[in-house]
């Protein structure tokens, strides 16, 4: 059974149809009290407006924060147990993937029309992607260990992070940085294509320390990736997944201004993939991907300063045909080093941000082959330089007010490779009702080009510049604590797109974002809906006016969900549009709508069982086609998990 889609205009006239009516129906529900009863301390709470860090580097709500943002709570993340990152992004509004098959597999996500190398990952405010190909590798990063998501859309992080971060802000914190009462917490799991995970979590608080520990093993013998029989990469055998992941987060308090913390995550992983299938019929990549954190942190009536210091890992060896030496494996091993220190000022009214940052980026790869004309041989060579180094400053001032709200922003930074680069952004909101705030918003940004980009063998061009971009946001948003609704609005010129290592490209990317969520006693809904246009603007070029690959027009969500002390359960259904997975829009893959049912049962204070079925209308759908290999996808399929808590 497939689930007929809805048409991409009937998806728009819903969305606006149904915050319009949304709006329409707060007066009547205004009037009614207690629309809201958190009397009852048993009903799991629902924050509508949440506080982020990530949209301006200082504890804001989220009402008060100029950019869109989402927030996805622990609460939220249980629904999501033996899957990963990448899974939970892809249920997000605004965000779309495209993956070579199943867990593990290589991916790719796009939000706002920007794919992955335009977005900025941080795992507890540490860098965290693959400096040669730029993308980070969320889709071997594990759900179980994270404690809550923040994201950031549009490029006004760039600003305040620097480079990667056009097209908004992803920032992940791992299991362990709230710990509210000490516990032990163990989970066991079963889904679809045998795939299992255990875990357990280790949580230890008093009046001025915790600790928490954990460690899980996640394993599925996976599906076949490949679609069409008739591939060049066609090997009709399961592709299997497996990780071991651990984290660790531990906070101490010295005094009443002095504090201090460590935090790590960390995943060791096998990817079985289809790589010309007759010739390597077992070919697999072996991952270590990961971050650490340390800080100090002193605070005043007045000033809070952090100094912190960290490093991620970025580490995959390929044993497949590409590799000159099977055994040895293609290898690709990045490190990232970020020392930051920051300084948060009370200047009543507003708060100012003053820091700077060093960051080291470093490659260890092995040779690659580059083949000469007739492709008859090659010659194996090394990346050279493989480092290089940035330093930055920045500063900042934000206002959040009953009335209104103000967010400036400017940051320099000095890349060893091609010297300085600075962005800033200007954002501000009013109320002119009562709920209703209204703001707009102008921002620069830019990506530095990657070590592909620059010193691939064979492909180098040391003299790439950054690419560069200007984004204007307007929004209109309702907002009266058992509901959020926001429309966005946004506009992008991107210049120097790097492409056949040249810096020639430019884009064009604007859309709207709908938005609106609501809580109503038990009962939470809502719906989401993104109209995007992403087209190469290239002057010369045969692709101009093409749609950039991957980037749908239309695509939506809308989800309902019940919550009772002893269970709770959410439907929820997201469409995206047809896209093109070339420049030259020659193939395009059909629209798709998937439906995913989760549920929660509290047997009693200290279990729990947990239940995700996906694609339940066993919706038959494309997420990568490259070079005629049709990437297969799974049908219904489910996950199930028992967690057991001693408080």
């Amino acid at each position: 059974m497939t689930l007929t889609p809805i048409p991409s205009s009937n998806y728009l006239r819903l969305s606006i149809l149904s915050v319009l009516g949304g709006f329409a129906m707060n007066t009547a529900v205004a009037a009614v009290p207690n629309v809201v009863d958190n009397s009852n301390s048993d009903l799991p709470q629902v924050e509508l407006d949440e506080i982020v860090v990530t949209a301006t580097r200082t504890p804001t709500r989220t009402s008060n924060v100029i950019a869109q943002t989402r927030v996805i709570d622990s609460e939220e993340l249980q629904r999501y147990q033996g899957q990963t990152i990448l899974d939970v992004l892809q249920n997000q509004s605004g965000i779309n993937i495209s993956q070579s098959g199943g867990m593990g597999t290589i991916s790719n996500f796009y939000m706002r029309g920007y794919d992955s190398k335009q977005v900025l990952v941080l795992i507890d405010g540490i860098r965290y992607s693959s400096i040669s190909a730029g993308t980070p590798a969320l889709n071997l990063l594990p759900a179980d260990q994270i404690d809550r998501i923040e994201i950031l859309y549009g490029a006004s992080g760039s600003s305040i992070y620097g480079s990667d971060a056009m097209g908004g802000v992803i920032q992940i914190f791992t299991k362990g940085s709230n710990v509210e009462q000490s516990s032990v917490s163990t989970t066991a799991g079963y889904g679809s294509h045998d795939h299992y995970q255990v875990g357990i979590t280790g949580q230890l608080k008093n009046d001025t320390s915790s600790l928490s520990l954990g460690v899980s093993h996640n394993e599925t013998d996976g599906f076949n990736a490949v679609a069409n029989t008739n591939s060049f990469d066609y090997n009709a055998d399961d592709d299997g997944f497996e990780s071991t992941n651990a984290s660790i987060a531990l906070q101490h308090r010295f005094n009443d201004a002095l504090s201090a913390g460590i935090s790590g995550l960390y995943s060791d992983s096998t990817t079985e993939f289809d790589s010309a299938g007759a010739l390597v019929p077992n070919a697999y990549s072996d991952q270590k991907n990961g971050s650490a954190n340390a800080y100090l942190q002193y605070q005043t009536p007045s000033t809070l300063t952090k100094l912190s210091y960290g490093q991620s890992i970025d580490e995959s060896t390929s044993h497949d045909n590409n590799s000159i030496n099977y055994q040895e494996g293609s290898r690709f091993d990045t490190t990232q080093e970020q020392v930051r220190l920051e300084s948060q000022i009370n200047v009543q009214p507003g708060t100012v941000i003053v820091g700077a940052e060093w960051l080291s980026q470093k490659l260890d790869a092995s040779a690659v082959k580059v083949f000469n004309a007739d492709f008859s041989d090659f010659t194996a060579t090394p990346y050279s330089p493989e480092d290089r180094e940035v330093t930055s400053a920045f500063v900042g001032y934000q206002l959040a007010d009953n009335y209104y709200d103000l967010q400036a922003n400017y940051r320099v930074d000095d890349n060893s490779q091609y010297g300085n680069q600075s962005t800033y952004n200007l954002g501000a909101a009013i109320r002119p009702l009562d709920g209703m705030r209204i703001g707009a918003s102008y921002a620069t940004g830019f990506r530095a080009p990657t070590f592909n980009d620059l010193y691939y063998p064979g492909f180098s061009n040391p003299n790439l510049k950054p690419e560069t971009s200007k984004n204007t946001e307007v929004f209109i948003e309702y907002d009266k604590g058992y509901q959020i609704s926001r429309l966005t609005g946004y506009h992008t010129d991107v210049e120097d797109l790097i492409g056949g290592n040249t810096n020639t490209g430019e884009a064009k990317i604007k859309g709207l974002s709908l938005t609106s969520d609501w809580y109503l006693n038990s009962f939470l809904f809502g719906l989401g809906y993104d109209y995007l246009e992403a087209k190469n603007d290239t002057s010369g070029s045969t692709n101009k006016g093409n749609d950039l690959v991957y980037r749908p027009q239309n695509s939506g969500l809308i989800y309902i969900g019940y919550q009772q002390p002893t269970f709770d359960v959410r439907l929820e259904a997201k469409h995206t549009d047809e896209r093109f997975s070339d420049v030259s829009n020659q193939t395009k893959l059909d629209d798709y709508t998937l439906v995913n049912l989760s549920g929660t049962i509290y047997i009693n204070p200290n279990l729990r069982a947990n239940l995700r079925v996906e694609n339940i209308t066993d919706e038959d759908y494309t997420l990568s086609n490259q070079f005629g290999t049709e990437y297969a996808t799974d049908g219904t399929n489910y996950f199930g998990s028992l967690t057991y808590d001693w408080f």
